[in-house]
């Protein structure tokens, strides 16, 4: 079934008055977060924001919000590092995430392994994940060196066949997310990691903070005054050079056979 479907027929059960729901369901948070976690959340979710506007496709991008899953149980819930949803525009307030009230899930959700419980991001997250129908999780454990089992990159994707399974585990600095259609690269060591967006084939070229492209875009004006100013320097000599032809050839003229 469609996104615009699944929305008729939450809007019609709820008109019916099918969906009356006593349940809590907290929006709030009530533990504490590693610093390193949130630098990098901190960091990244408007790099992915500012991304998808540059594609022309500007969508939601949130962070550490609750986004429920099954009506009636509060406990069907995650509350990812750094999330999309397709469909929804930037900007819009969101408390927590109703998936059966839109029928939108995330289409791509990142986890930063915790240094409290690392496990948790390897055992539970998936599988959550998976009941909750995202097309893409990638967890990334800025610890990875201090387990034998632990490894820096995870991506699972949603696969036709397969279902909703892990694709690609590997150490290195980078990984391709395919849902935003560009690398995930980690920047810095240790407590000074940050996660950066990359394009390029093997994900070479950084994708600039707003930050940066704003003092790219200033040094790129100055350069461009610059080179007009040189322009009219360079043009100027050429027309000074040329009166003084013209002068000393009007010169030579007068002092020729037959002069006064």
């Amino acid at each position: 079934m469609s996104t615009e479907a699944h929305r008729q027929v939450h809007r019609r059960a709820h008109r019916d008055g099918k969906e009356r729901d006593p349940t809590f369901y907290p929006v709030e948070k009530k533990m504490g977060e590693d610093s390193l976690q949130t630098w990098i959340v901190e960091l990244l979710r408007p790099l992915i924001e500012r991304w998808y506007e540059a594609l022309g496709r500007p969508r939601f991008v949130g962070a550490d919000q609750f986004i429920y899953y099954q009506q009636f149980n509060p406990s069907k819930v995650v509350a990812p590092d750094v999330y999309v949803l397709p469909g929804v525009p930037p900007g819009r307030r969101v408390r927590s995430w109703k998936v059966w009230e839109t029928g939108i899930a995330p289409s791509f959700a990142l986890e930063v392994v915790s240094s409290d419980e690392p496990y948790k991001d390897y055992v539970d997250a998936p599988e959550r994940y998976r009941e909750l129908g995202v097309k893409e999780l990638v967890i990334f454990d800025p610890d990875w060196e201090r387990g034998r089992d632990r490894v820096r990159w995870q991506r699972y994707r949603r696969l036709k066949t397969r279902g909703f399974v892990r694709v690609e585990t590997t150490n290195v600095d980078r990984i391709h997310a395919r849902v935003l259609g560009c690398w995930l690269r980690v920047i810095g060591a240790g407590e000074e990691a940050r996660l950066r967006l990359a394009t390029g084939p093997e994900g070479e070229e950084l994708f600039p903070t707003a930050a940066e492209a704003e003092r790219a875009a200033k040094e790129a004006e100055r350069a461009a005054k610059e080179a007009e100013r040189a322009a009219k320097e360079a043009a100027l000599e050429r027309v000074a050079a040329l009166e003084a032809q013209i002068a000393s050839a009007a010169g030579a003229r007068g002092k020729g056979p037959g002069a006064p």
